[in-house]
């Protein structure tokens, strides 16, 4: 996912290394995305040719890395950002809905559908769970948010059907 989340920040721009490290942190919800991923990542897209580096002068006197998307690059966001084999992460569902402008429409909606499909799979296993087993006073509560928590988000689903529908 990291790669995903450095691919879509460089398809709005160019960034350098420093920037590109705190907007990944703040998709993450963390201060910055660590070295250690960041530019190990930019090496291997470089590589690939789906990022060219060029150097600039800095503020301070420095020599930057400046990172850019390329066209190769772009491709390859969208295909990996189709690839939504692991419905079941729900991290993984939310940043494709984040980035679904970059999208075409029959891509989301097979993303929705799969998301959909298992989470439809996950209630009625829960359900089965609450009347063949007894949860106990607090393991029924805890089944029971879990439910409510599903149903929202086949709610948002659906919502985001109606969203693709109108464009």
């Amino acid at each position: 996912m990291n790669d995903l989340i450095l691919l879509a920040i460089l398809a709005d721009g160019p960034q350098h290394g420093y920037a590109l490290k705190k907007r990944a942190g703040m998709a993450l919800g963390q201060p910055d995305m660590h070295n250690n991923l960041v530019y190990p990542l930019l090496r291997r897209f470089v590589s690939q040719k789906w990022v060219t580096q060029r150097k600039t002068a800095g503020q301070r006197g420095q020599t930057r890395q400046v990172y850019s998307l390329t066209p190769l690059g772009r491709v390859a966001l969208s295909d990996r950002l189709q690839q939504f084999d692991d419905a079941s992460s729900a991290e993984a569902f939310r940043l494709r809905i984040g980035l679904f402008e970059l999208l075409a429409l029959p891509a989301r909606e097979e993303i929705l559908a799969a998301r959909g499909k298992y989470l439809k799979a996950r209630e009625q296993r829960l359900a089965l769970l609450e009347t063949e087993m007894d949860l106990g006073r607090y393991g029924g509560e805890v089944t029971k948010f879990m439910r409510q928590q599903i149903r929202a988000e086949l709610a948002w689903i659906s919502h985001l059907r109606r969203m693709n529908r109108a464009c």
